[in-house]
Order: C-alpha cells, then structure tokens, then sequence
C-alpha cells in the first residue's frame, strides 16, 4: 500500500507518494494560500495530494492514508492544529485532520512539522544508527527535534528541541516570539532578511536586494543568499557568519545539557550552504562545549527538502 506524506509550510505545500519499503514513488507541490483561511489551505493540500498520486500512477482512493506534518501546535490524536500564525486563519485552533479527510475521503493523521522530519532523519537519513540525536533545521525560523533512547522526545509540554528560543544574547535581538536575543533572531532566515534590508537602507553596499529580484523571489530565499555568498556580498557574509556564531552557541549549549552522539543541520540555510556551512558551525562550536575534545559528530541532513514530507508519510504507517 501507498502512503502520502505531506508538508505543510507557510510557503508550500509539498506532498510525496511512499512505497511500503519508504521509497519515494510520486511527488507535487503546491505554493501555500496567503488568504481563504483553512477551507483554502485544505484546498491546496487536497490538490497536491491527488497531483502525487497521479505522479504516482496511483489512485488516491487506494492510498494507505495522508499524513500531515504541520507548523503550530499539533494535537495528535485529534489532528487540531492551532497556533500556526504562518498559515492563513490558524490562529485559533482548527480540525487539519478531519478537514482533509472529508475533502479526501482517506485516513489522515498530523503531527508536528519539525517533530515528523526529525524523525525521518533518524530512521531514513543522516540520523539512522544513533539512538541520542538532535536535529535543528534552519529556514525562515530555526526549529530543532530530540531523540533520546532511539524515540522522539517531545517534551511535557510538546515543545522539546525549541532551540531557536534558547537566548544566545542577552537584550539582544528582537525574536518574532517577542522576546529578545533568541537564537533565531540572529539564525533565521527571516531575522536575516529584516538585517540586510536595515543595513542596505542605512547605505550598506549589498547584492541581496538586486540578487532577490533577479531571481524573482518574494523573500530573501536561502538560494538568494547562496547567490551572494558565492558572489562576494560582504553584508551576506557578515550575517551568516552572525548566524554560524548563534547556531553555534545554542547548538553546543544543548549538546552539554543532554550529550547526544550527534547532531544534524538541515533547513533551507542547512540544505542550500551544505557542507561549509556545516563545518563552520561544528568550528564555532568547540570553544563551548564541555566535553573536549568531543567524540560528537555533527552533519549535514540527508533527505533535505523531503524530511517533512517523509516524516508526515511515517505518520500513516505510525511510525512516527
């Protein structure tokens, strides 16, 4: 039986069709609403996930079930999601699962769109073998996920691996969750955007403004960045090196408070700056860790832009 995996972003909506051995067999992708609220963003998903299947060959009446990893807090038992201010209307709490599955007609399960990608990691990617792991994606926010004993940690409180809100300094930065000096304020892709926008309007010389344009980018894109790094652009390198120093002190302070065997660096940034910028933060690491030298072993993410989408799939088959 086939499964879809689906997830779901403040951007896009991405669904992948798996095999019963977790090949990927069919994929689609859709761009996340702006506005309609939930009937709209329903919509979307239902798309993409027919899109899938038939990339598939598969009938989407035949499919084992849909999982759904979604931003927001996630009550898995009853697929309410609320809370997820990327998303249109998801302020308050609204039923993801039975949504879709009315629009659908198939079993759907969600979870947590970090949670299901950081165990995709551990049992399809780069994480596999480990039974300690922390894995922290950088994209337009900074999330992270904990296995600890081969199982996902979720926390008392389902928020465990929130490393984006570790304070790296004090009074610093304003965070989008309205407290200063969070690590994502200075990680986060859009904490970097609101930066180099600042700096240009005070007459920094930079590419970023022309480089999104040319590419036609709504936002300042982890590839936008790519382009400048490779480009030169001191301002670009200037804030991911801002970026590397506050992943690296978050990262290194998490490692000592539950000594995991290793940690995986995925995320728009993580995906697009690849192997450099992965070394650079396990470099800027060592100062801070406790244990050294340090038997940990820090890498790249494996499954890239499909761990949310493979770990939703997981869901179906409650693997994950």
């Amino acid at each position: 039986m086939h499964a879809v995996g689906v997830d779901l972003g403040g951007t896009k909506v991405q669904g992948v069709v798996v095999d019963q051995d977790g090949g990927r067999v069919g994929e689609a992708r859709g761009r996340t609403p702006a506005d309609g609220g939930p009937a709209a963003v329903v919509a979307e998903i239902a798309t993409v996930v027919k899109a899938a299947a038939k990339d598939a060959k598969v009938s989407a009446r035949k499919l084992a079930g849909v999982g759904i990893g979604s931003p927001g807090l996630v009550d898995a038992a009853t697929g309410q999601v609320s809370g997820a201010a990327n998303l249109p209307g998801f302020d308050e709490p609204v039923p993801l699962g039975s949504l879709v599955a009315d629009a659908l007609g198939a079993e759907v399960r969600v979870g947590n769109d970090v949670s299901v990608a950081t165990v995709a990691e551990h049992r399809l990617g780069a994480g596999r073998g480990f039974e300690d792991l922390l894995v922290v994606f950088a994209g337009s926010g900074v999330g992270g996920g904990l296995v600890l004993g081969g199982r996902l940690w979720p926390g008392t409180h389902g928020a465990a691996g929130e490393i984006g809100h570790m304070v790296v300094v004090e009074g610093g930065e304003l965070c989008p969750c309205g407290r200063r000096g969070c690590m994502e304020a200075y990680a986060g892709r859009n904490a970097l955007e609101r930066l180099a926008r600042a700096a240009a309007a005070a007459g920094r010389p930079t590419e970023l403004l022309a480089i999104q344009e040319r590419q036609r980018r709504p936002r300042m894109t982890s590839g936008v960045f790519k382009t400048a790094l490779d480009a030169g652009d001191p301002l670009a390198h200037e804030l991911i090196g801002r970026a590397v120093q506050a992943l690296a002190a978050a990262i290194a302070s998490a490692v000592n408070l539950v000594d995991v065997e290793a940690v995986l660096i995925g995320g728009g940034l993580g995906d697009k700056l690849g192997e450099p910028f992965v070394r650079r933060i396990e470099t800027a690491m060592i100062p801070h860790l406790f244990v050294r030298p340090s038997p940990l072993r820090v890498m790249p993410g494996a499954l890239g832009d499909y761990a949310g989408a493979m770990g939703a799939a997981l869901l179906v088959a409650g693997r994950a």
